[in-house]
């Protein structure tokens, strides 16, 4: 069964923004026309990897991290990938370390064990929406191209876009609006949106962008990227997601093994410093009379967020608003 014990470092590596030195000697298998790798090497220097780990990819999308990995790992190394995108398959390299698991990583610890994996070493989790997935004109990700309104990342999953813009009532579609999409007018969105709804069709990404057209606000693209996010992180339920895999994250990882978290939504990056600062998703304040003991389940690597550098941001505009945070099991 793969459930070794490893040793607690000692010392725990500093997270910088140079370069981790990635070894090439492993063959490597990445698609960089399906999704360019955000944060790259300051998420394998912050794994800190041992090359004979075993380490689990939540994102698998276009290889490029797991490459990366693979490249730290020595022949006895393991690493198992998540992806409940089929299109991913396609990039899985022919590699004995490599597993791949056709699953929403909110049931990582289910589909391990079926594995017979209990114990990690180091857990990744790219949150952000392949550059794949917003190419391909009929998921429905992408405001650039008419489709219909879907935005299902698992295209076995029942709940599309468009059903939830057809039975939400107003209360729920303002609150996702607001919440997710920080969208400025969310209330009158939801509002429109619930009394067109029955007279115009809204099956489709231009059916839906001329309902709603006269009560957009501000920069039209701008608008309707906040309001395709909230739609897609309600779709896949994102949020909720994320909540699960770190819940499991605390009895899967050794001690001292390592989870590396980027994020893409303030939501998301409040909801993965809350747990790793207090084991909870809940921002605690400090009150200096009460003496409130508790137990520390992670060691922050982290700080601040680790954001992309101007060569990055350069390369791929989709990095800018990548956050990267980083925290050690105790």
């Amino acid at each position: 069964m793969a459930n070794k014990k490893r040793n607690i470092r000692k010392e725990s590596s500093p997270l910088t923004s140079r370069p981790a030195n990635l070894s090439t000697s492993q063959p490597i298998n990445q698609s960089t026309d399906y999704h360019i790798p955000v944060l790259l090497h300051e998420t394998i220097e912050g794994l800190a990897i041992e090359p004979d780990g075993i380490y689990v990819d939540c994102t698998f999308g276009g290889g490029g991290h797991s490459a990366a990995i693979l490249a730290q790992l020595s022949e006895n190394g393991k690493l198992y990938v998540f992806d409940q995108d089929g299109d991913a398959a396609k990039n899985v390299p022919d590699d004995k370390r490599v597993v791949f698991i056709q699953q929403n990583f909110r049931h990582i610890q289910r589909f391990l064990r079926l594995q017979e994996v209990v114990k990690v070493d180091g857990i990744l989790a790219d949150l952000g929406v392949s550059s794949h997935q917003f190419d391909e004109a009929d998921r429905g990700f992408s405001i650039r191209f008419n489709a219909d309104m879907d935005m299902r990342m698992d295209r076995r999953q029942s709940v599309t876009a468009f059903e939830i813009l057809q039975q939400y009532s107003e209360t729920q579609l303002h609150k996702l609006f607001e919440q997710y999409g920080e969208v400025t007018n969310a209330k009158t969105l939801a509002k429109t949106i619930v009394s067109v709804r029955n007279v115009v069709s809204l099956k489709t990404i231009d059916g839906f962008k001329n309902a709603v057209r006269e009560v957009v606000k501000g920069n039209p693209n701008k608008y309707f990227a906040q309001v395709f996010q909230a739609l897609r992180m309600e779709v896949n339920e994102e949020i909720q997601v994320l909540r699960e895999m770190l819940e499991q994250s605390v009895a899967l990882l050794n001690p001292g093994g390592r989870i590396a978290i980027i994020t893409f939504h303030s939501i998301e990056d409040r909801v993965v410093k809350n747990f790793f600062r207090e084991g909870s998703f809940e921002e605690i304040e400090e009150n200096p009379f009460i003496n409130t003991r508790r137990q520390e389940i992670f060691k922050v690597i982290t700080r601040k967020p680790v954001t992309a550098g101007q060569d990055e941001l350069k390369q791929n505009s989709r990095s800018r608003s990548a956050k990267l945070r980083v925290a050690e099991r105790l």
